[in-house]
């Protein structure tokens, strides 16, 4: 692991900043604390980030709307995002905006740096793998995974790095069923006992990019209680 690689933390909770902090600095990152949108944003606009920590409820700017703004700037950072125990509507916002991944309150900080680890690495990987195969082009479509973009007839769009991962995983095994519980555990490298709503609101995201009709998708089709596969 590099231990150069920064985290920004966006969370208005001093207790719970400082421990993050506290346990990532132990593992040798260089970490940042913002304690509101505001001064979120500053930071962000400033210096480069290797990942950003976001919370949802925030002063100034809430985690939804700093989210949408940092996808707006920097498709690639990966962003986790923690939300309240009680509010499933915010886990689903918040991947619908960009995020690539969250918690929720209160969580173990053992699992906090396990998915920072593990995106980190993915991160790394994935630019290895981007530069073997940079182009895929289907259809009317052509994605260049190394900048990350997407031409499709309606117009160009930046992909984040997990909408890539999950677009190349499933062409690569193309002709192959691929359930949710494979996405989670290859693309996340999560456990894949967590809330599988997270692989379909990424799947909607990018139909929604790729697909002439995202209602009637011909690129991504769904099998029923198995999962999603690009046909041959």
């Amino acid at each position: 692991m590099d231990k150069k690689n920064k985290i920004l933390i966006v969370e208005d909770e001093e207790s719970l900043a400082i421990g993050i902090e506290y346990n990532l600095l132990e593992e040798g990152f260089s970490v940042s604390i913002a304690k509101d949108g505001k001064e979120a944003l500053e930071y962000f606009q400033n210096e480069p980030f290797d990942l950003i920590i976001l919370d949802v409820m925030l002063p100034y700017y809430n985690g939804f709307e700093l989210a949408e703004i940092i996808r707006q700037k920097d498709p690639r950072v990966p962003i986790i995002m923690l939300t309240a125990k009680s509010k499933n509507e915010d886990r689903i916002k918040g991947l619908e905006v960009g995020a690539d991944d969250y918690l929720t309150k209160p969580f173990h900080m053992k699992e906090l740096l396990l998915r920072i680890t593990g995106m980190l690495k993915r991160k790394s990987w994935y630019k290895a793998v981007a530069e073997e195969n940079p182009i895929l082009i289907f259809g009317d479509n052509e994605v260049n995974f190394t900048n990350l973009t997407c031409k499709t007839k309606r117009g160009d769009y930046n992909l984040t790095q997990n909408e890539a991962m999950v677009l190349k995983y499933l062409f690569d095994n193309k002709g192959k069923a691929v359930s949710r519980k494979e996405l989670l555990e290859n693309v996340w490298q999560v456990n894949p006992e967590i809330e599988t709503r997270t692989v379909d609101i990424f799947i909607s995201r990018l139909r929604k990019y790729i697909e002439p009709d995202p209602s009637k998708p011909i690129y991504i089709k769904s099998l029923r209680g198995v999962g999603y596969i690009v046909e041959d």
